[in-house]
């Protein structure tokens, strides 16, 4: 391949949203904190209501020698829980079993030493509603 070929493809894949094991990720350019308060501000400014943050990264941390492991996964990881009363309503009068999706959630993590937003894809269908949401806040988050 072409040295021009291949400037083309690494530019491509590294403005393309990172996929892995059924979520898309964005790199932050900032620390972990600032990455954090950036995913509360626009779900906040959106008028949703984040239910709960899991402070899944300090819950890891804490408990890896309890299970035999001395890795560590996140130097830091939160996911921000909430709901939209309207896209919910909208994805479960289509189908009410997808009460199975809610509450949704955006994570903020960081892992050898860079910082990324991401969430968990949604199936094809009425969900695509919500990962479109959330597609725009982790975008926004992050600058794009």
């Amino acid at each position: 391949m072409k040295p021009a070929a291949l400037a083309f493809c690494a530019a491509t894949l590294a403005a393309a949203p990172a996929l892995a094991q059924d979520a898309t990720t964005y790199v932050f350019d900032g620390s972990f904190d600032d990455a954090a308060f950036a995913v509360e501000s626009e779900i906040v400014g959106r008028g949703l209501v984040i239910d709960y943050v899991s402070h899944t990264g300090d819950m890891l941390n804490r408990t890896g020698a309890d299970v035999g492991s001395e890795a560590e996964l996140f130097a830091a990881a939160d996911i921000f829980l909430f709901c939209s009363a309207v896209i919910s309503r909208q994805v479960m009068e289509a189908d009410p079993m997808n009460i199975a999706h809610c509450p949704y959630g955006i994570f903020v993590a960081e892992r050898g030493g860079e910082v990324m937003v991401g969430y968990r894809n949604y199936p094809d269908g009425e969900m695509q509603a919500v990962q479109a949401l959330l597609d725009e806040i982790a975008q926004d988050a992050v600058g794009n």
